[in-house]
């Protein structure tokens, strides 16, 4: 609000975008937000929409028609935020069109891509310095919740902030969130072991599509309600499992690192990894979804021996060699049918798997040469693709009229869509249910599609069919796969950063001597001397350093449930133990050893002891 470059690291659930929405709507003109998820984009902008706030976002995917008209629209119309990716700030439309537009406010978020130092590098970041040149007066904020102070400087750097900038960080320290780190011959024993302990909602995160039905249909057995999600599902699925879970209808949520970004459920209880995740970034992020309410959450990785060395083949195996990232790009050439210096900006629906089976490669590889091409900024590949059926008048009203008049057979479909949405279609392109459509005219919905083709050809209006596949976009213009563009020195980098990242995370699980908290701190660059005293760590530290208090705890906890079931919750009320955690891992100790049991309500007993009441 003063006018001051910013960065803000807050972590996962902080309140990042509140910063400058906030702000933005107290100031004169557009915020431009730069952001790399699609599906976070597509979300804030629901989000605001539903405010009654004028928001737009500008992707790859949409049609160079749907990407003029809301660029017109943020020049002459009343737009308050424009989501936009960084690969879109680059495209001619978009610089010739920004400079028309009264801008008050940059923000960057996830800016931590900005770095090649940072885990999620995005070249196209680089250029976001551009607009800066546009609108120099205008302040910047960048917003990461996952920042080490390397990227920090990074992101400081290479947005060109001015000396007065400010930095606002939050710690990395979560009061009400305790890691724990499991090591077992037994994965999914352990966690129903989890499961059964910690009451609420639950993430566990996996590493492949097909773990996370096949978990969840596990889970289902054994009586705990689960669902699954992965970028493979259609829209209609992923948006079904997730309200589910959101709404308590399922309680456990097994899903790849697709799921998680921009979901709003402060009551998620635990969050489980079965997978060793890749760096300590993505693994905070992803831990942090849980406890967002204050309440009391767990963090919890299992894992096998074996996992450590499977971490390293992967990590090795998603650095694919220079011949083999052209070949990969030569074959998405021949498989779109792209002539040289064509396609800038176009986006085709892509499945990988047809793909890989034409080119006779496993999906595993091309996948990560695919991750590497866009690394490189040459294309971008989203996978959980989602629009809804879009329509806009192309043709003034005299025209629309004119035509109503001359052809009564479409009058009554003009007539349908101006009643459900107004004057906006003739400004904005507007979503319509097609099904909806044809059950208010009385028609098929092959009639009802039939009719909205036969008003784009005649182009009075433009007409976008929903799609629900997988995107792929060159960012640049076709290339000649011989001569790629690619920065070798950086790969060679990135590679050896990768390996290091993956080297921390390996440190962090297999520690047991050090407070996990403090060593997420660390590896963010925050000073700190004080253990977190929640940790698996701490607690084993304070089970050697207070045997006498276990002991007095075990005894109470027996003498009270000798008499009467409790559930953890009464029995913590009744014994008012000075450090909570401790007392809860007495519990749990107790369950393991195998000297008390959960009934079916939650409830402690004396295991095999039978209660009359």
């Amino acid at each position: 609000m003063n006018g001051h470059d910013t960065l803000a690291l807050l972590p996962t659930g902080g309140g990042k975008s509140v910063c400058f929405q906030v702000p933005a709507m107290q100031l004169e003109g557009l915020c431009i937000v730069i952001s790399p998820l699609i599906a976070l984009m597509k979300d804030q902008v629901e989000r605001l929409k539903s405010k009654g706030i004028y928001a737009i976002a500008v992707h790859s995917g949409m049609s160079r028609d749907e990407i003029d008209v809301y660029l017109n629209n943020c020049i002459l119309g009343p737009v308050k935020f424009l989501y936009v990716s960084p690969e879109r700030l680059q495209t001619e439309m978009f610089q010739a069109r920004v400079r028309q537009m009264k801008v008050s406010l940059i923000a960057v978020d996830e800016a931590h891509c900005i770095s090649q130092w940072g885990y999620d590098f995005r070249p196209s970041y680089l250029q976001i310095v551009q607009l800066r040149e546009i609108f120099p007066s205008v302040p910047i904020i960048a917003l990461t919740a996952t920042a080490t102070h390397q990227v920090r400087e990074d992101i400081i750097k290479e947005l060109s902030f001015k000396k007065s900038h400010e930095v606002f960080q939050q710690t990395f320290a979560r009061d009400n969130l305790s890691f724990v780190v499991r090591k077992t011959e037994n994965k999914e024993r352990k966690l129903l072991e989890v499961l059964q302990k910690v009451k609420g909602s639950v993430i566990i995160y996996v590493r492949s599509r097909k773990g996370t039905y096949e978990l969840a249909e596990v889970l289902v057995k054994k009586g705990i309600s689960a669902t699954h999600y992965h970028a493979g599902l259609t829209f209609e699925q992923r948006s079904q499992h997730q309200d589910d879970w959101i709404k308590n209808k399922k309680r456990v949520m097994v899903a790849t690192n697709a799921f998680g970004m921009g979901i709003d459920k402060p009551d998620v209880r635990t969050v489980v990894h079965l997978d060793l995740p890749e760096n300590l970034e993505s693994y905070y992020q992803e831990a942090g979804r849980a406890g967002r309410d204050g309440v009391r959450a767990y963090a919890v990785i299992i894992y096998h021996g074996a996992d450590v060395a499977a971490l390293q083949t992967k990590v090795l195996q998603s650095h694919p060699t220079i011949e083999f990232l052209k070949k990969v790009y030569q074959a998405l050439a021949n498989y779109f049918q792209l002539a040289e210096g064509s396609s800038e900006g176009e986006s085709y629906d892509f499945d990988l798997y047809d793909f890989c089976d034409r080119f006779k490669w496993h999906a595993s590889e091309v996948y990560s040469g695919l991750k590497k091409l866009e690394e490189e900024g040459l294309i971008e590949f989203n996978e959980s693709f989602y629009s809804p059926s879009q329509l806009l008048f192309s043709a003034d009203k005299a025209r629309i009229y004119e035509f109503q008049v001359a052809n009564a057979r479409f009058d009554p479909i003009i007539k349908m869509l101006l009643r459900l949405h107004g004057g906006q279609l003739y400004s904005e392109f507007t979503k319509i249910s097609e099904a909806y459509l044809a059950k208010a005219l009385k028609i098929s919905l092959d009639e009802l599609m039939a009719l909205l083709k036969h008003l784009h050809e005649i182009q009075l209006v433009i007409y976008r069919p929903a799609k629900d596949k997988p995107q792929l976009t060159f960012v640049l213009p076709r290339q000649d796969a011989a001569r790629l563009p690619l920065n070798i020195k950086r790969l060679e980098e990135r590679r050896a950063l990768t390996d290091s990242k993956m080297q921390s995370m390996v440190e962090y699980v297999t520690t047991s001597h050090r407070c996990r908290m403090q060593m997420i701190q660390e590896y963010f660059g925050e000073e700190t001397f004080q253990s977190c005293g929640k940790c698996d760590v701490c607690i084993a530290k304070k089970k050697k350093e207070n045997i006498l208090e276990i002991k007095e705890l075990r005894g109470e906890v027996l003498k009270l449930i000798n008499e009467k079931l409790y559930t953890i919750e009464q029995l913590e009320e009744r014994i008012a133990p000075q450090d909570t955690e401790l007392f809860i891992d007495v519990i749990r100790e107790m369950v393991d050893d195998g000297e008390i049991e959960y009934d079916s309500v939650w409830r402690l007993r004396i295991k095999n002891k039978k209660l009359k009441a």
